[in-house]
């Protein structure tokens, strides 16, 4: 075969062009997060990237995903195993809060991406050592929240960031449901580590409460206090922990006041911003604005294909070389590990916690 010369740089570039297209190799560590199971279908039928392997030491788990579509071929116990061998460009870890910085240990040794499934960390001292790892090796570390893929809830923040409320100084966020289950294998797994204070970090004030401090640092910054209460309503359904928590966060002229609850006859997921001249209710779908007794539905601005779910931010991210940013960065994840860490020393004391200052 002849080729010329002309034509042959184009060829290469060409080439070259596909293979930077080219789906990335994905790993799933762990299936213990119930979580996983809304996500394992995306990963399977490989539009961004290619499921490489499966690793769960859990074999009713590994039952499950193949059920879920899972190739038999792709399941191991060994994660540190999988890892060596099917060599992926990025994983998403489904697995206990307490158990992240030992995933990104793992990861950072081999120059490896990684998804978690908020919050970062079960403690503090865990999200600085996860964030000094990442920007030491390299690596990129998101911490998925399902309301970061919602488009209401970036209609609702460029509202308030356009001055059309007054100047924002108050937020009410409520995040909760009726409690997690523990039937069957998959919620089993869950509710098993779920509702152990050292393995998720604490009971609903962890599971929800970091949505809510992620969204009084979203839009108000860092607070300078922190107070918080906690019921034990149901102890014979969560003997270990909280299943009911709820935060003030001080701020020097704003406050955030926020329920979280596994106690809840409906699920929510909704935040209202104030102003001095109206608000915005914002859930899943909706953001309505109100200006005195008139209330107004907003429209919904779609997010980009690429900003509109995890996985494709994430390889849009690798792929142009981008830092993760807005609500799933490692920054501000680490700061709502503070606020909870802070908020479990006010619920022991019955005190309002002062953060020190950013040095």
């Amino acid at each position: 075969m002849r080729f010329s010369m002309k034509l042959f740089p184009l060829a290469l570039l060409a080439t070259l062009a596909l293979q930077a297209q080219a789906p990335y190799r994905m790993a799933v560590v762990g299936l213990v997060h119930s979580h996983v199971w809304g996500h394992l279908d995306e990963m399977i039928k490989g539009k961004e990237v290619t499921l490489v392997g499966v690793a769960e030491p859990n074999v009713a788990l590994q039952a499950e995903a193949k059920k879920a579509g899972v190739a038999d071929s792709l399941i191991m116990s060994d994660y540190i195993k999988m890892l060596d061998e099917k060599k992926p460009d990025l994983i998403w870890a489904f697995v206990e809060n307490n158990r992240h910085l030992e995933i990104v240990e793992a990861a950072a040794a081999r120059k490896i991406n990684v998804i978690f499934e908020k919050p970062l960390a079960s403690t503090y001292k865990d999200s600085i050592k996860i964030q000094e790892l990442a920007k030491k090796s390299g690596i990129k570390v998101m911490c998925n929240y399902q309301m970061a893929w919602w488009p209401a809830n970036y209609t609702a923040k460029r509202e308030a960031d356009s001055g059309s409320l007054g100047k924002v100084y108050r937020l009410h966020g409520v995040v909760g449901h009726g409690g997690p289950g523990s039937e069957g294998v998959r919620n089993g797994a869950f509710f098993a580590w779920l509702t152990d204070p050292v393995k998720n970090g604490a009971g609903a004030l962890m599971d929800f409460g970091c949505y809510n401090a992620l969204w009084s640092l979203w839009y108000l910054g860092r607070p300078e206090t922190v107070y918080a209460h906690a019921n034990h309503l149901r102890p014979d359904v969560f003997p270990k922990v909280e299943d009911n928590a709820d935060l003030i966060l001080g701020y020097k002229n704003g406050v955030g006041i926020f329920e979280g609850s596994w106690d809840l006859p409906r699920s929510y997921q909704d935040l209202e911003v104030f102003g001095f001249k109206g608000s915005v209710y914002m859930k899943n779908g909706s953001v309505d604005k109100q200006e005195g007794r008139k209330v107004s539905p907003l429209a919904i601005t779609p997010l980009a294909p690429e900003d509109s779910q995890p996985i494709a931010y994430m390889v849009s991210r690798m792929r142009q070389n981008k830092p993760i940013e807005g609500m799933t960065a490692l920054d501000i994840n680490a700061e709502v590990i503070e606020i909870i860490e802070a908020a479990k020393e006010s619920i022991r004391t019955g005190k309002a916690v002062s953060l020190a200052p950013k040095k």
